[in-house]
């Protein structure tokens, strides 16, 4: 017996001093929760869109404005988000978007006109908007630096993972019943699915603790410091502590000053980062998948959501690939690599589209661009804009890129089916106009991690700010 005690004490003080991974990995998998609402939310609409566009006979700008008009809602609740974490705390943020989330999956399951399933999608939207901030944010300010990427990284994997799994629902759904059951009912069912995660969300978050960087700026300290030994152990702990009070020691900015030199470095970086991840094109394949294949290939609607799981699938399994290299490889070597795959297979598909060679060709190059987007810049553009930013405006900042990233958003997906609707560019191109469009921005992606994106892997969120303390004037800091 005394054996067993001995035991079980010492196991107590290894997980004291090293810290509790399997805790930190639950707390971890909770916030991704909001990155799998996230993917449902935004992918939905891709297994819907053909049905939606005929029970509301909707023309080519409609149907866009049914895609993209949760990316409004996206805008509006990144710049809540924003106030509401640094106000409220990165948790209770989660928890409204998890609210948002239910809200929407009811009202879009049951509106009589189209502007109302509009109005429920930008409700929706603004939760996802939220998410899609807080959690990349929650995650990186609780996680150590030596598994951080890989822990961000997961809610990149939520967020795919919260795709496929909609893909499926969709596929599923619309197996119940013939077209016309889905245009009048099936569509319904699709978007009302999305309240059975919404509510687990909802339920998990009251057990998840706040940030310790949050609690610490607003004068917790003993909770913040009970949370880091929990997660980091502590003697890592008390070293965490320490850089973390340093840095909120530093003189507190107003969103205004984000445009100081230095800060205006790192906010420019981090904008740009998004809106490449956005115009690159992926969202076009997430949103319109079954639509391409239809257009292009010619496929049925049975095939086309056959299609769309395997692309869902791909997505998951690179996806996957990037959590386990993020932090061995590091942040821009996958970045480089990813986007340059991407602009081939972009090309690629451009052509296969004007030359027709639509059958065999058009599915590889589509699931090579996936892939080469899950294993860089999909999940490591989210690591980047989690670490760069400086802890006191740190909110801010992240509101501020994830703000231009969901406008960037918003306009792809509203010009994708004009552009591929268009009879002049048809005519001429053959659908592969938009294709070469996003294949050009493939091409500035690389260039511009190449020059102006630092390398982030194994550093503190303390150590990564002091890359852009030394660029502020010395009366700034």
């Amino acid at each position: 017996m005394a054996t067993v005690d001995k035991r079980s004490v010492d196991e107590r003080s290894s997980l004291s001093e090293r810290g509790n991974t399997v805790y930190l990995v639950a707390v971890c998998l909770v916030a991704t929760l909001g990155g799998l609402l996230f993917g449902y939310d935004t992918a939905v609409i891709s297994g819907a869109i053909g049905f939606l566009q005929e029970h509301f006979a909707l023309d080519a700008d409609e149907m866009g404005w049914a895609a993209s008009s949760a990316l409004v809602g996206c805008a509006i609740g990144v710049l809540l988000a924003g106030t509401m974490s640094e106000r409220f705390g990165r948790r209770n943020t989660l928890l409204l978007a998890a609210l948002l989330f239910l809200v929407s999956a009811i009202g879009t399951a049951l509106p009589r006109s189209f502007s109302l399933f509009v109005f429920f999608r930008i409700v929706g939207g603004v939760g996802v908007g939220a998410a899609s901030m807080t959690s990349p944010l929650y995650i990186a300010e609780i996680s150590p630096a030596s598994i951080r990427g890989r822990m961000v990284s997961l809610n990149q994997f939520a967020i795919i993972f919260g795709m496929l799994v909609v893909y499926f629902v969709n596929y599923f759904i619309a197996g119940q019943g013939d077209e016309a059951w889905n245009v009048d009912v099936g569509w319904r069912w699709m978007f009302g699915s999305e309240s059975i995660p919404a509510l687990l969300l909802l339920v998990c978050l009251f057990f998840v603790p706040e940030s310790p960087r949050w609690l610490v700026k607003r004068g917790r300290t003993d909770r913040a410091r009970a949370i880091l030994n929990k997660v980091n152990g502590t003697a890592r702990a008390a070293g965490a502590l320490v850089e973390i009070e340093a840095a909120l020691k530093q003189k507190k900015l107003s969103p205004w000053e984000l445009l100081r030199p230095g800060l205006r470095t790192v906010i420019l970086i981090g904008v740009i980062l998004a809106v490449l991840q956005q115009v690159t094109g992926i969202n076009v394949f997430l949103y319109y998948a079954p639509e391409i294949f239809k257009g292009i290939a010619g496929e049925s609607v049975d095939a086309a959501l056959l299609q769309t799981i395997v692309v869902g699938g791909v997505n998951l399994a690179f996806t996957i690939l990037a959590i386990w290299t993020v932090d061995r490889i590091g942040r821009k070597p996958l970045m480089i690599v990813g986007a340059a795959g991407m602009g081939l297979c972009l090309t690629a598909i451009g052509l296969s589209a004007f030359f027709g060679r639509t059958d065999f060709w058009i599915l590889a190059f589509i699931l090579g661009y996936i892939a080469c987007f899950a294993l860089s810049v999909g999940p490591v553009t989210w690591v980047i804009l989690s670490e760069i930013f400086p802890t006191r405006v740190r909110g801010w900042a992240m509101a501020t890129a994830a703000f231009f990233l969901w406008v960037a958003n918003y306009f792809v997906s509203r010009t994708f089916p004009v552009m591929d609707q268009n009879a002049w560019l048809v005519d001429t191109f053959h659908h592969g106009f938009p294709f070469w469009i996003y294949a050009l921005f493939c091409v500035v992606t690389v260039i511009f991690v190449t020059v102006a994106v630092p390398e982030t892997k194994g550093k503190s969120l303390e150590q990564i700010e002091k890359i852009w303390s030394r660029r502020e004037p010395p009366h700034a800091k």
